[in-house]
């Protein structure tokens, strides 16, 4: 235990509870509650959404990435720029086309409603999993932290979230993000220097080192059509191709994030928010994966064990090495990280909830202040079900990998169903269901019956939902347009 640094961190949870909870005054309608009005800047959103993109998986799982590998991650990111490209023309334009609350509505105007229960479905079900793990990923750090992996302290850091998401809204998990994403990113800079500090000759010893061992190599562009190609995680055309496709499905179809570019004034600064967001990210991760190689770099001089599994190096440095005020400055950027994800995951699974279940199944119409205080019924509702996962979700052997496997498990589903929708016409509501049907049981023969790697599942299961959907519409006679 060490009170100088616990207490940075407790007043950092207190700090960010108040300050999110300031904007309950704002809430007044479901508008408010989950669009923020509509009212915040493009720039605002973009921090967002990396916060959005962003989780104590990335925080703690991408040094551990080039600690045992090198900088090939970010063949993955240059993929997340040719998604933005893809989400700006195809389905940006659709969103705001009148005003939505959820990115399936687009899919009750195209198919039908039942085709907008059964993606919104998906959605639920995604997000739950995914963010599930994400709130595991807490515990590694408190469990360094307070020595303990109590579900107690795990508890601390949900309900806190819970608060000011349940009392301020979008709004709150907006302005919220804008100021943990400066401060997580505050943290890594200052760890990075601290940690290059304690290696004799800095900077110059650990390029010679990490050039050596080859932990500089970003680019894989080899190509060959065989079983160990599309078991490779990360390769250039894995990156490119993979990550563009599992981009394009959880910006342009996912509502963690539609959510967040519907908030925007427009449909152009909702593009300057997308790709403004690229930037920092591409940025992100670099200095992620660099702190991981100078890890791996100062383990190698000292001879000491790293802490295993690997998502435990980067956090229990910083708490073992790092001087005091600074350890705990750090250790709060990473809770940040957290709590911001964590608080965008339960204002997107409410909204989607009240909006694509609830509202439109309402037997007698609501006021605003009806619909206002089942909303934050059912963020309270998400938060216990999200702490119940989290505790199941164990032993696992990189969270964040675990994470993305998860999400693009159902991502391949959602997208293709998304890309019928604005790529054909013929295609009615229930081919495609049964196109969603049939990606997803090839996507999970693919995760639990073969090698692939996850970097390919969103175009296997969206390639299978398109293909399937259009063929099955040549022999179902049915609707095509509902809009």
């Amino acid at each position: 235990m060490r009170p100088f640094d616990l207490d940075i961190i407790a007043l950092y949870l207190i700090g960010i509870t108040w300050f999110g909870a300031r904007f309950r005054y704002g809430q007044k309608s479901l508008r408010d509650y989950f669009l923020g009005g509509r009212t915040t800047p493009w720039w605002a959103i973009g921090f967002s959404i990396v916060s959005a993109e962003t989780s104590t998986l990335t925080v703690i799982g991408t040094p551990g990435i080039s600690f045992n590998g090198n900088l090939g991650f970010l063949q993955v990111v240059f993929g997340y720029l040719l998604a933005r490209v893809v989400i700006s023309s195809l389905l940006l334009p659709h969103y705001f086309r009148g005003e939505m609350f959820t990115a399936y509505e687009l899919m009750q105007r195209r198919f039908g409603p039942r085709i907008r229960r059964l993606t919104a479905g998906s959605f639920l079900l995604l997000r739950a999993m995914a963010e599930g793990v994400r709130v595991f990923a807490i515990s590694i750090v408190v469990s360094i932290v307070l020595g303990t992996g109590e579900a107690l302290s795990i508890l601390l850091i949900v309900c806190l979230t819970l608060f000011y998401t349940f009392e301020g809204g979008m709004t709150a998990v907006i302005w919220t993000d804008v100021v943990q994403m400066i401060l997580y990113i505050a943290g890594a800079i200052v760890s990075l220097f601290v940690i290059l500090g304690k290696i004799p000759d800095g900077w110059p010893h650990v390029w010679q080192v990490a050039e050596a061992a080859g932990k500089f190599q970003i680019f894989d562009f080899r190509f060959e059509p065989t079983a160990a190609f599309f078991s490779r995680n990360y390769s250039f055309w894995a990156g490119l191709i993979g990550g563009c496709f599992l981009t394009t499905a959880s910006h342009g179809t996912e509502q963690l994030m539609v959510q967040r570019l519907l908030a925007a004034r427009s449909e152009s600064e909702g593009r300057a928010a997308l790709f403004a967001s690229w930037l920092v990210i591409f940025f992100q991760f670099s200095l992620f994966l660099t702190i991981g190689v100078i890890l791996f770099v100062y383990y190698k001089d000292t001879g000491l064990a790293a802490p295993n599994p690997p998502d435990r190096i980067y956090p229990q440095f910083i708490w073992d090495n790092l001087p005091p005020g600074i350890a705990g400055l750090s250790i709060a950027a990473i809770l940040a990280a957290a709590m911001s994800n964590l608080s965008a995951a339960l204002n997107s699974l409410a909204s989607t909830t009240v909006m694509d279940f609830l509202k439109p199944l309402s037997p007698r119409p609501r006021t605003d202040a009806e619909w206002l205080v089942i909303a934050k019924r059912w963020t309270l509702a998400w938060g216990g079900v999200l702490f119940a996962i989290a505790l199941v979700a164990q032993g696992v052997k990189s969270v964040l990998e675990a994470g993305l496997g998860i999400a693009s498990m159902i991502y391949g589903s959602l997208l293709g169903v998304f890309l019928l929708g604005v790529l054909t016409k013929r295609v009615g509501q229930n081919a495609a269901m049964v196109g969603m049907v049939c990606g997803l049981v090839v996507i999970l023969y693919v995760k639990f019956a073969t090698s692939v790697a996850f970097t390919w599942y969103v175009l296997t299961g969206s390639t299978v939902t398109f293909a399937a959907a259009y063929l099955c519409s040549f022999f179902l006679e049915e609707s095509s347009q509902h809009e």
